[in-house]
C-alpha cells in the first residue's frame, strides 16, 4: 500500500515578497492513492469505550480538526528507526491502536475499538526529488518544501478505517534541522497536554539516553472553596467569590451573544465562509524565552500576558501595513482561547493520566473563552502587554473555561451533538483567531536516537483564517501560525512582525530598568 506525495518545485524566495507586489504562493499538488473512503466507518459494535462528547465534536464536518506536530531532528533518521521507536512506545497507547466505529444504537455513537496496526499504512517516507539536492545548498528550499507538503496534508483527510494518525518523514535539509518528520493525528484522540505527555513518555534525555526527560514543574489549581479562618479571611473569600461570579457572568453573556450575532470586525485577516475546509499554510519561528521573561519581570505579569501583548502588537503592525499605514479604530478582534481545565496543569506523567479518576485525565479536557486583543497604536510598546494583562486578569478570575466545558457536555447530552456543535462553531467562526499555549520539555530530548531540535505544533480544520500556537522547549519559544492564504497571503511577514514586536518590547523593558 503506497501513498505518493508530489510537491512542485517553487523558488524559495517566492513567499518573501510583500502583499502589494506578489501573488499568492504556489498551491501544492498532492497526489494520494487511498483504497478506502474517508467517510466514517459504520458497523455493529457492542463493546468499546465510547468517544467523549468533546472527541465527538472534533469528528463533525464543520469542526473536523487534526493536529500537526512538526519535529526537527538533529540528524538524518531512517524510516526503520522511526518504525522501531513507534512500535516500542506509541502503539502501546490504546488510542493509537484503535479505530472509531459507530455502534448500532439509534444515535450511532462512536466507540474506540482495538485493532491491529500495520505501520506500513501509517509511516511514510516522502520523496523530495530535486528539492533535496537544492536544499543541500540553500536550506530555504527545504523550508518551502516542508511548508508545501504540510499544506497538502491539510487538504487530505485521514482514513477512518484505520487508527487516526500517520507520520511522514521528510529527508530534506531545512534552515533549522537536517531532517523533519510530520506527525498528524485527529484532535479526537486528545488535546495538546495529553499529546505532550505522550511525547514525554516516548522520548529520552539527550544527555542520558537511558533516562526519561524531567517533568516541568506543575501547579495544582486552587479549589473553588477552601477552609478559611477568621472574619477577615472570610470576607476576602466572599469578595473573591463575587468577582469570579461577576466575571463569569460577563463571559457567559459574551459567549451567548457571539453564538447568536456578535461578530468581530470584518478585517482583512477574518476568514470567509468555508475557511475550515481550505488548506492551511503552517509556518513557525523560534524566539528566546529569556526575552519574554525580561519583559515579564519588568512589568510584573505572567508569560501568557507577554505573549498576548506581543501578538496584539504584531497584529497591529501587520494590519496597519495591509491598510496602507492606517490602522482602523475600535477594532473588535477576539481570540477563541483554548484553556486546559485539569486541576494539575502542565505536562503530566502518562501513566498517571491513564489512571481511572486521575486529576490529569487523558483526552480533550479543555474549555474556551474569548479574549479581545488590544489591536491599537501604542506610543509605548509595553502598553500592549499592560493592556493585555488587564484583560487576561479578568479571564483568569472567572470560571468561564470550566463552565463552557461542562455546558457543551450538558447541551450535547440533552439536545444532541449537532446542537452543541452548532453553538461551538458559531462562537469560533464569529471570532478572528484561535490561540493556544503549551508547555514543552525543559531539556533537550531525543526520539528514536536523534535529538529533537524543535517541536512545532499546530491545528487545521478550524473555522478561522488564523491559528496561533506557542510552545516552550528548553530555553526557547516556538511560535507557530496556521493561516488561510486567501486572508493572510504573507504569513512569514506576520511572523516577522511577532519577532520585531518582541524585540522592541525587550529593548523598551531594558531601557526602563
Amino acid at each position: 500500500m503506497l501513498y505518493t506525495y508530489k510537491v512542485p518545485f517553487t523558488q524559495p524566495n517566492s513567499y518573501k515578497s510583500s502583499i502589494s507586489s506578489s501573488p499568492l504562493p504556489s498551491k501544492m499538488r498532492l497526489s494520494v492513492k487511498t483504497p478506502n473512503s474517508p467517510t466514517p466507518v459504520m458497523a455493529e459494535v457492542e463493546d468499546g469505550e465510547p468517544l467523549s462528547p468533546w472527541a465527538t465534536f472534533y469528528r463533525q464536518p464543520q469542526f473536523n480538526c487534526n493536529i500537526i506536530f512538526i519535529l526537527g531532528f538533529g540528524k538524518i533518521i531512517t524510516i526503520k528507526e522511526i518504525k522501531a521507536g513507534l512500535e516500542v512506545a506509541l502503539l502501546r497507547h490504546p488510542r493509537f491502536s484503535s479505530i472509531q466505529l459507530a455502534d448500532n444504537s439509534w444515535r450511532q455513537k462512536l466507540r474506540w475499538v482495538p485493532t491491529k496496526v500495520n505501520l506500513d499504512e501509517h509511516v511514510f517516507l516522502a520523496d523530495p526529488g530535486p528539492e533535496a539536492t537544492a536544499a543541500a545548498g540553500d536550506p530555504t528550499v527545504g523550508d518551502l518544501y516542508v511548508e508545501n507538503y504540510i499544506a497538502g496534508l491539510s487538504s487530505s483527510p485521514l482514513d477512518y478505517s484505520r487508527p487516526l494518525w500517520d507520520l511522514h518523514l521528510l529527508a530534506i535539509r531545512t534552515s533549522e534541522a537536517p531532517c523533519v518528520a510530520v506527525f498528524r493525528l485527529s484532535h479526537s484522540i486528545g488535546d495538546g497536554i495529553s499529546l505532550m505527555s505522550l511525547l514525554h513518555a516516548c522520548t529520552h534525555r539527550t544527555s542520558d539516553p537511558e533516562s526519561l526527560p524531567s517533568l516541568p514543574k506543575t501547579r495544582r489549581r486552587p479549589a473553588a472553596v477552601a477552609a478559611c479562618f477568621g472574619r477577615l479571611i472570610f470576607l476576602r473569600w466572599i469578595w473573591a467569590f463575587l468577582i469570579y461570579a461577576w466575571n463569569t457572568l460577563i463571559e457567559v453573556i459574551l459567549l451567548i451573544s457571539t453564538a447568536i450575532s456578535l461578530k468581530d470586525t470584518k478585517t482583512l485577516i477574518m476568514g470567509e465562509e468555508g475557511v475550515e475546509y481550505r488548506p492551511k499554510r503552517i509556518v513557525h519561528r523560534t524566539l528566546c524565552l529569556d526575552d519574554i521573561i525580561a519583559i515579564k519581570n519588568m512589568i510584573g505579569c505572567t508569560i501568557n500576558d507577554v505573549l498576548v501583548g506581543v501578538t496584539s502588537a504584531a497584529l497591529s503592525r501587520y494590519l496597519s501595513r495591509r491598510y496602507g499605514g492606517f490602522l482602523p479604530k475600535d477594532l473588535r478582534i477576539r481570540t477563541f482561547l483554548i484553556a486546559n481545565i485539569r486541576r494539575i496543569s502542565g505536562i503530566n506523567d502518562l501513566a498517571d493520566m491513564m489512571k481511572e479518576g486521575s486529576e490529569a485525565k487523558w483526552g480533550n479536557r479543555i474549555g474556551v473563552f474569548l479574549l479581545r486583543l488590544p489591536v491599537i497604536k501604542c506610543e509605548d510598546p509595553l502598553d500592549y502587554v499592560r493592556n493585555g494583562a488587564a484583560i487576561t486578569d479578568k479571564k483568569k478570575k472567572s470560571w468561564a473555561a470550566i463552565l463552557t466545558h461542562k455546558s457543551f457536555l450538558l447541551i450535547s447530552k440533552c439536545l444532541g451533538t449537532k446542537v452543541a456543535m452548532a453553538f461551538l462553531y458559531r462562537i469560533a467562526s464569529n471570532t478572528t483567531l484561535s490561540f493556544s499555549n503549551i508547555v514543552g520539555p525543559i531539556e533537550e530530548v531525543s526520539f528514536c536516537g536523534s535529538p529533537l531540535i524543535y517541536i512545532a505544533p499546530s491545528v487545521y480544520g478550524h473555522p478561522q483564517a488564523l491559528m496561533v500556537h506557542v510552545l516552550s522547549y528548553m530555553n526557547k519559544i516556538k511560535v507557530v501560525i496556521a493561516v488561510d492564504e486567501l486572508a493572510i497571503p504573507d504569513p512569514h511577514r506576520l511572523l516577522a512582525d511577532i519577532t520585531d514586536s518582541l524585540q522592541i518590547m525587550k529593548d523598551a523593558a531594558t531601557s526602563a530598568t
